[in-house]
């Protein structure tokens, strides 16, 4: 028997991050040291009253049982932290959903608002999951590119006006992965208006929304008429170093989180209680724990940026997330350079281009190691000459 896939496989490729990772193998496999800082991951635990919170609960039989949605208590939980932390009321039974990590959640919402063929605005470079969700809806991706000097925001004036026409949802990701840019409270209006004058339903990414530094971002529900035209995803994996729980949330437009709850309520059976019940004590108890967790990622970046400076590699600090988006020297591409620093310095990073065709140019750098082996790496960096002999930026 001759098994065919699916023709939208052809969408879902062996990614560059796996062929990251085997190069990495095998040069650890050659006996040299490598530094990773690819991952998109935490590498800190959570917070001691979020594992106590866990061990707790796990330990009640009664808890063990299919849960199918969030509990009212998450929800409430959710509507509290949103009306304390951005001035963004939520309405606990038809504005708030719990999702199996934000993931789940932006990956599944195009098939619940776009039909096959349909225009979805992409921000480029971005998050992958996005492609996969676009590919998922058999929707139709236009990318919106995040430029240097439009402050890596897209520019809605340069969508083509019969795509605005077509165009039925837009995904943005503010601070953004690859790119940890901060959005404004003028092009969240922007986008606002957009959206209303051309009925195209927005999806806001805030994964990253307690990883910032000098600035707190902005909730895209804070602005006037966003739950008209749109939601938000949160997430517990970045903010309370939740990742393996798996467990997030949609909040805004109640159309929009009805289609959804419809949606999953015939692929799943919800999130295991204890976790639901450690989330709401991680949004309860939490301000401290992020307070500290951002000032251990701010001295991870100054490390970083302080000693890219020192080896003529001028990179902007980020001002939110766990990354860095760093141009690469003029002489190289995104995955030449990317190989070179392995090669030569022993240290992984994402080339830009893996997160999109604007992403050419750049890589992406995570602060996902500790303070003394982000500090080793520069030093394999200088050790390795290579930025002695390339034109820097």
């Amino acid at each position: 028997m001759s098994i065919r896939l699916a023709n939208k496989m052809v969408n879902f490729q062996t990614s560059i991050f796996n062929e990251l990772s085997a190069y990495k193998k095998k040069k650890m496999q050659e006996g040299l040291e490598m530094i990773d800082l690819s991952v998109g991951s935490p590498d800190l635990p959570p917070a001691q009253f979020v594992i106590d919170e866990m061990t707790k609960n796990v330990q009640d039989p009664a808890q063990y049982g299919y849960t199918l949605t969030g509990i009212d208590e998450l929800h409430e939980m959710i509507a509290t932290y949103y009306t304390e932390q951005y001035a963004a009321p939520v309405h606990t039974e038809t504005e708030a959903l719990m999702v199996m990590g934000s993931q789940d959640g932006l990956v599944h919402l195009p098939m619940v608002l776009t039909n096959p063929g349909d225009i979805i605005l992409l921000p480029d470079p971005g998050y992958t999951a996005y492609q996969t969700g676009v590919s998922l809806a058999n929707a139709t991706p236009y990318p919106m590119p995040l430029k240097a000097e439009n402050n890596f925001l897209p520019d809605l004036e340069a969508i083509p006006e019969e795509i605005r026409k077509k165009a039925k949802m837009m995904i943005l990701n503010f601070p953004g992965n690859p790119v940890p840019a901060l959005a404004t409270k003028e092009f969240f209006e922007k986008v606002v208006k957009f959206a209303q004058k051309y009925d195209i339903s927005v999806l806001h990414d805030f994964a990253y929304s307690e990883l910032y530094y000098e600035e707190k971002p902005i909730s895209f529900l804070s602005i006037d008429g966003a739950k008209e035209v749109g939601v938000e995803f949160n997430s517990f994996s970045k903010s309370f170093n939740m990742a393996g729980c798996r467990i997030g949330y949609i909040v805004g437009n109640a159309e929009i989180i009805d289609g959804l709850k419809r949606l999953k309520s015939n692929i799943d059976f919800g999130v295991f209680l204890p976790i639901q019940k450690t989330a709401i004590s991680a949004l309860k108890h939490g301000a401290d724990f992020c307070q500290t967790l951002r000032s251990v990622y701010k001295k991870r970046r100054d490390i970083l940026i302080q000693g890219f400076s020192e080896l003529g590699w001028k990179v902007d600090p980020p001002k939110a997330s766990m990354f860095i988006w760093a141009k690469v020297p003029e002489s190289f591409t995104s995955t030449e350079f990317t190989y070179r620093l392995i090669d030569d310095a022993g240290v992984v990073v994402i080339p830009g281009n893996a997160f999109g065709k604007s992403g050419e140019g750049y890589v992406r750098i995570g602060l996902v190691q500790p303070e003394e082996l982000l500090t080793k790496a520069v030093k394999k960096m200088e050790m390795s000459q290579l930025f002695l002999s390339v034109n820097m930026v």
